[in-house]
């Protein structure tokens, strides 16, 4: 009887590997997408094991809902577990070895709710990033005809509405036409962070937790949606100081031999 499986997860194909309760491969088999959930609705429950990756969440929920014990796993902790060389055969074989030692950190399956308010914040970065982008590339261009602006958006902002409204600046009607094109799309970014800001500010105040959190100084509406949708339940954490190393608010250490050293704090 199947007691432990390690499921190694992909786009299409995915990797079975499952022992007994003597640690004997009874199960390896390989699956398309479509006949995950029905061979696991047949076999008896037994807890799974996966690496906390993309879709992860999604098959913890599935595989839930059809009785099994689903435990992630950080990638990482995955990685010394894994014989020879690296194939989606031994990678489901070091997950199921992994996820049965005893003292393994597990990663708490995220709700629809959480993965939600992450994507909002995900599609914030990536357009705040884009700004930051387009707003160098603007400062570039001037630079090369002898117009530098301070990197400030605010100042780059009132920068291009004077160049763009000045026909006797020296410059070529082609760059000013450009320039022009450049802050519309300028423009059109701002409007989009603006929108993404304010659906973060309506999820901060239609949910207690963090309602909670923005009571302590320096946490705002951002950092308090991101800490709810990355953690969740805290009880995963023993204590504040496990919190803190989780978040990357520790020193790094390499100590050995009774001597100890400790680093800077990173941004791991």
């Amino acid at each position: 009887q199947v007691v432990r499986i390690g499921l190694d997860l992909a786009k299409y194909v995915f990797e079975v590997h499952g022992v007994d309760n003597h640690g004997k491969v009874v199960v390896r088999k390989r699956l398309r997408r479509d006949a995950v959930a029905g061979f696991f609705a047949n076999l008896p429950a037994c807890l799974v094991g996966m690496e906390a990756s993309n879709g992860a969440h999604y098959w913890a929920r599935v595989l839930t809902a059809l009785g099994h014990q689903v435990r992630l796993i950080s990638p990482q902790f995955v990685t010394p577990y894994v014989k020879s060389n690296k194939n989606d055969q031994n990678d489901a074989e070091a997950i199921c070895e992994a996820v049965g030692r005893p003292s393994m950190r597990f990663v708490p399956p995220k709700s629809t709710d959480q993965l939600a308010v992450q994507a909002v914040h995900r599609i914030r970065r990536r357009l705040v990033a884009d700004r930051v982008r387009l707003a160098n590339q603007i400062r570039g261009l001037l630079s090369e005809h002898g117009i530098v602006i301070a990197r400030d958006i605010a100042q780059l902002r009132r920068g291009l509405a004077v160049i763009v409204g000045n026909i006797n600046d020296g410059l070529s009607e082609m760059l000013r036409a450009l320039m022009r094109e450049l802050q519309e799309e300028l423009s059109e970014l701002d409007t989009r962070v603006a929108a993404y800001d304010r659906r973060i500010r309506e999820i901060f105040r239609t949910n207690e937790q963090c309602q909670r959190l923005g009571k302590i100084e320096g946490i705002g509406p951002v950092t308090a949606t991101a800490l709810i949708a990355a953690v969740g339940d805290r009880s995963c954490f023993k204590n504040g100081r496990q919190f803190a190393a989780w978040l990357g608010l520790v020193p790094k250490q390499r100590s050995s031999g009774g001597r100890a050293r400790l680093f800077g704090i990173s941004k791991r």
